[in-house]
């Protein structure tokens, strides 16, 4: 495997694979990497000759009371464990090599990013989709891979790439969970022990969604009141929001069409560690 720092040296070796007539896949990440992550890389694996990683953890979606600065960095662990799994190149700038002074440029998906995360987090998905843009500029990939967990920034980076008319195959890889449903992720490891034992409660309460929509429930208000219900009989969480909303929109969902496909998706704080996840149905 091959490390790079430098933007400029990242890009010409996309452009030199390409010239090759080499399949690229990209998997950008902001590191901590785990089982979800790597998931990930092996799904890249087998739709590219070349497997890039990228890990940058980066500023400009994280709000100014949130967790930049304490966000897990464990870069040498990570060159590790992205090289078992497949990785070629691993591309790890620091954030002045990618936001340089006087940095003005970004980019804005409109509606879906204004809804929840968005609504929550300003500017969030500004910096999200900005930096996604910038590393497939950088990386010139066939095809990029991102996990169904960050399912509204699934959305708004699958509008990007489609508004912007970058030829990108998007692929989205199905969220990877603990035995006991809680899904994968690098801020886990705020939990306390009492948390962790709570936090599997998110996805049960998903579950308990998912089967009353599938036997025929259609009131989003009996659902969404279940899923409230679920998590607070059984953990100390916190809700920020519970949404039942169509996929690829995130509009809020009043009637459930034949064939649409609902999300469901949930935010909740264990003490200072936030948490999101989702299920997707098609009714």
């Amino acid at each position: 495997m091959i490390t790079y720092v430098s933007p400029d040296d990242m890009q010409a070796a996309a452009n030199r694979a390409r010239s090759e007539g080499r399949r690229i896949a990209v998997v950008p990440t902001m590191g901590a990497l785990h089982r979800g992550h790597l998931a990930l890389v092996r799904e890249a694996r087998s739709q590219g000759d070349v497997v890039i990683t990228t890990i940058f953890v980066n500023p400009t979606q994280f709000g100014p009371a949130e967790d930049f600065d304490r966000y897990p960095r464990s870069l040498q662990h990570d060159s590790k464990l992205a090289e078992e799994a497949g990785t070629d190149i691993l591309f790890a700038p620091a954030a002045e090599a990618i936001y340089p002074p006087q940095y003005q440029t970004y980019v804005t998906v409109r509606d879906v990013s204004a809804r929840l995360e968005g609504a929550l987090r300003p500017d969030h998905f500004r910096g999200v989709v900005t930096v996604v843009a910038k590393l497939v500029n950088l990386t010139k990939p066939h095809a990029a891979v991102f996990g169904q967990k960050d399912v509204q920034q699934v959305a708004v980076i699958r509008r990007m790439l489609r508004d912007l008319n970058f030829d990108i195959r998007l692929i989205v890889v199905p969220t990877v969970r603990e035995p006991d449903g809680l899904a994968l992720s690098s801020r886990n490891v705020y939990l306390s022990s009492s948390q962790r034992k709570e936090a599997p409660v998110l996805f049960a309460s998903l579950r308990r969604a998912e089967s009353m929509i599938r036997s025929g429930v259609r009131s989003r208000q009996a659902i969404h009141d279940a899923v409230q219900e679920t998590i607070a009989g059984g953990s100390s969480a916190v809700i920020d929001y519970v949404s039942i909303a169509d996929a690829e929109t995130f509009d809020e969902l009043e009637e459930f069409r034949s064939g649409a496909s609902v999300v469901v998706s949930l935010a909740a704080r264990f003490g200072s560690t936030r948490l999101i996840d989702n299920i997707c149905i098609t009714v």
